[in-house]
Parts: structure tokens; sequence; C-alpha cells
């Protein structure tokens, strides 16, 4: 008789997982073996946040969607577990599988630790040095408590060792991103996004902001807008608008956007506000930007991939490489750095670390996916092995 499938939970919770996830999964249901099941918390439960990034990353639909919704971290987190606790013990799987930082991440990863169910963090090691930042928390305690981790960057293996994590449980295994990146990529260059905007290709830049830091303190908001209408004067601003970013951005009072009606073509200057782009038409957006400027991690990742220039609004990355290897720069939190550092870019002056962008940082070549997964089948068999011989 043969040995049932391993089964294996994989979380998605916010954007950035279903990217990292959706390669995964296809890699899973390629092996008879394994029998992944996917869960939703709802951490993001806008369609344009959620729902769209299923589609077009050819995801099936969740298996459970705990339906968790927004509150603070604290609130938000606390429900996760809860949730997620009563569907464990429900059906407990063979493994746990998180992705990236979110509450989803560490919350489920503790769930699966008190039933001591074996735990996967793919995107370990990542490190801001900033305890003020919520992820930073998360990725501390989630590697602290995983049994695999798997890391996208030297620095990630550096970190853990740092940390005292036994070298035998981590794993360089290149970038899950860039695995959706690669197979996203042709179909994002045939976005009618850019076309509907009326922009060139490399005749605007690309704007997220959505850090607390950037956006909960009403004068640093005012102060990072007044530079961004600066830099808006020389180029017009794409600036696919994060909710809570949107509600801050009404409170300040600040008047400088302008809203895209969906159709019209944008001017040549100012900052033009729209709702969250889909996966496929901000990839796309992103391909063809003079400039990105960011103030999250995963957007580092992939103009580093793509070689346009990133302005990292922020003291401190997680993603060293992006910087040492890649396009990005780090500016700080400082409004007139930013404007800086867009002059020097628009004025077509290479980054200045010097990289060209168009190599990418080892490993990331698209296949992450498979070799996840050959560890991942290595350890469940191993641990079936261990198990069975108990009773010989």
């Amino acid at each position: 008789m043969s040995n049932p499938a391993f089964r294996i939970v994989n979380i998605v919770g916010a954007r950035p997982n279903m990217m990292k996830v959706a390669p995964l999964l296809a890699e899973m249901r390629r092996h008879a073996e394994l029998q992944p099941v996917l869960v939703h918390t709802g951490q993001h439960y806008d369609y344009s946040m959620s729902r769209v990034f299923f589609d077009q990353l050819n995801m099936p639909e969740p298996d459970y969607n705990l339906e968790v919704g927004s509150g603070t971290h604290h609130a938000q987190t606390a429900e996760i577990i809860k949730r997620f606790g009563e569907l464990m013990e429900e059906n407990r799987p063979d493994m746990v599988l998180v992705v990236g930082d979110v509450n989803s991440t560490v919350g489920c990863a503790l769930v699966a630790a008190k039933e001591s169910i074996p735990i996967v963090h793919v995107e370990a090691g990542l490190r801001s040095f900033d305890r003020g930042m919520p992820e930073e928390i998360n990725r501390v305690l989630t590697d602290a408590i995983s049994n695999l981790l798997f890391t996208t960057e030297e620095s990630g293996n550096q970190n853990l060792a740092a940390e005292g994590v036994s070298a035998d449980r981590v794993f360089f295994v290149g970038n899950l991103m860039i695995d959706s990146l690669i197979g996203a990529l042709e179909a994002a260059r045939r976005s009618a996004l850019r076309s509907k905007l009326g922009v060139r290709k490399k005749g605007y830049a690309v704007l997220t902001l959505h850090r607390p830091s950037n956006v909960d303190d009403p004068h640093q908001l005012a102060r990072t807008m007044a530079a961004l209408a600066e830099i808006a004067k020389e180029i017009p601003i794409l600036f696919p608008v994060h909710p809570r970013t949107q509600q801050k951005i009404l409170a300040s009072g600040f008047n400088g956007t302008r809203v895209w009606d969906g159709e019209t073509p944008v001017a040549p200057s100012g900052i033009w506000t729209m709702p969250p782009a889909a996966y496929l038409d901000f990839l796309g957006l992103v391909d063809s930007a003079a400039m990105v400027m960011t103030d999250s991690g995963g957007i580092q990742e992939e103009t580093t991939y793509l070689g346009i220039p990133c302005l990292t609004y922020r003291n401190n990355t997680e993603r060293p490489v992006t910087v040492t290897m890649g396009t990005n720069r780090l500016v700080g939190a400082d409004p007139g750095n930013l404007v800086k550092h867009a002059t020097e870019v628009l004025r077509n002056r290479a980054p200045s670390n010097g990289a060209s962008g168009h190599v990418p940082p080892p490993l990331w070549d698209g296949k992450a996916a498979p070799r996840i997964v050959g560890i991942l089948k290595d350890y469940l068999n191993a641990r079936r092995s261990s198990t069975t011989a108990v009773y010989v």
C-alpha cells in the first residue's frame, strides 16, 4: 500500500505573498506525492489588493479563506491565530509554509509551532535592523520558530548565522518573486494601461507609498508630498494609491494630486493617483518607467531584476543585494534627498552604486520553486522514514 501524499498548507494573506506562493503551488502540483493546500487569511480583502492577483497569477481558488479583514496589527494577528488555530485542529497537515513578513506569516507560524507542525519560512533571514517596523518583528519571530528557512540572498544566510540558526536548516534557493516576474513579464508588456494613460516608455515615474513611518506622521507626509510635487514638475508621477495611504493624504488636506479618470491621458507633469493596479498592469508600468520611488520591499527586487532605477524612501532596507548588485538607491526619509536623487536619475546619471542592473543577483533565475520543492520532499520523506523506523 502506497503512502498518502504529504499535505502542505501554504499561507497567503497580502499581495506579495501571492506572487511568491503562485510558482510554488504550480511546482507542487507536478509531484504526485505532494498535496498542496492553499489558505488565504483574508488580510488583504479588497479585490484590487487580492482577488485579481489570484486571477492573473493563475492561482487556484483557496481551499480555505479565513476572512480576517483589516484591523490593528495586534487585533489582526490575534484573529489570524484564532481562526487558523481552529482550522489546524480540524485539518492537521504535514507542514505549514509561510512567506514574507506580514501578520499572516507570523500568526500562522505561531499556530504551527504550538501544534508541533513543521514550519517552512520562505524569504527568511532578511533584516532591516529596525524594530520600529512591524515587518521586522514578524521576520525575527518567524525565523526563530521555523524548521526550514529558505533565503533569497547571502545577507539572509549571514543574519541567520549571527542569530544562531543551525546551518543545516538554512537553504539559499533564490527568489520566488522573480519566478513570478519572469513568468508574467511577457503578458505584462502587453498591458494596455500605459496606452490608456498616454505616457511614453521611460517618460514617467512610478510611486508607491504606504509605510507608517512615511504616511502616519502628518508633518512627514506633508513634506513628502511637497517633494513629490517638485519632482512631478519634471516628469509625471503615476501613483497607484494604497487604500491606507489614500486616507492619510485626504486627511492631510494635500491637494497637489490629480486623479486619473481611467481613460483620459495624463498631462506631461503632476502626481496622478489611481486605484491599486493589478499585478500585470503594475509590472508593465514598472518595466517601462524612467524610475520608481517606493518604500516597499518587493519592488526593490523587481526593479533590480528589470534594471529600472529605484529610489527607496527609507532609512534602511532588508534587501541589501538590491543596492550592492542592483539598481536600488537607499535615499533615506529626508524629502530633500528624494528630490536630489530623483533629479540625478532624470539627468541620466548612473546609480550611485555603479550597477547596471542587467545581471541579476545569484539564483534570481526563475527556478527557485523547483529548488524549494525538492528540499521539502527530502525533508518530509526523511521525517516519514524516521517515524516509521521507531515502530519497526
